[in-house]
């Protein structure tokens, strides 16, 4: 079978065969289909666009290295996530932590952004404090707030509210307890919002 260049459109399962061949085409669509994605989780975790860079090739190394181990037991999304998410969380404990600076009133910018995140707080049924990072405007701020968790929540809260990732999935690829993630993910954002209230007091 001859794949088209860059057709990230070909079922996954049928890439990594070809990959398992010694299709190189194949592997560069897969390296195209998912580099972007990784690249985005990966720098929501650790905070260093540099760093999430050279964590990406990395994980994409160690997707080349073993992709003929790869048993197709779980997804090829799955699989490459686990890689990418363990290969950050171990970077994020050996290296030397550094304090985030706080939010300053300042930082709010407009009236209309401290509104919108005081109404997001007393609505009980807005989505979850990440969801607000869809909204250019608030990134900034949310993603600050969201630094300040430890690696493990800040994990959960990249996978399931930014990524969308079901908690069966976090769970494989955190290679966590389903319960455990979704006890994680309820503390994440309870911290998440304590610190949204804080900043608005």
């Amino acid at each position: 079978m001859h794949l088209e260049k860059h057709n990230i459109n070909i079922d996954d399962s049928a890439l990594v065969q070809q990959c398992q061949k010694g299709d190189s085409q194949a592997l560069e669509t897969l390296i195209i289909k998912y580099q972007g994605r990784i690249y985005n989780v990966i720098l929501k975790i650790c905070a260093n666009p540099d760093d999430a860079a050279e964590l990406t090739q990395e994980t994409f190394v160690k997707v080349m290295e073993n992709l003929d181990k790869f048993a197709r037991r779980s997804s090829f999304y799955t699989w490459i996530f686990r890689i990418a998410v363990n290969l950050t969380l171990n970077y994020c404990k050996r290296k030397v932590k550094l304090g985030f600076r706080s939010l300053e009133a300042e930082e709010l910018g407009s009236d209309s952004v401290k509104n919108t995140l005081k109404s997001f707080l007393v609505n009980t049924s807005a989505p979850d404090p990440a969801i607000i990072a869809q909204n250019k405007e608030l990134c900034s701020i949310v993603m600050n707030l969201l630094m300040k968790l430890d690696e493990d929540q800040r994990t959960v809260v990249v996978l399931r509210d930014i990524e969308s990732m079901s908690y069966e999935k976090i769970s494989i690829v955190t290679s966590v307890e389903l319960g455990t993630v979704k006890s994680r993910l309820s503390r994440a954002r309870n911290n998440l919002r304590e610190m949204l209230e804080a900043v608005l007091k």
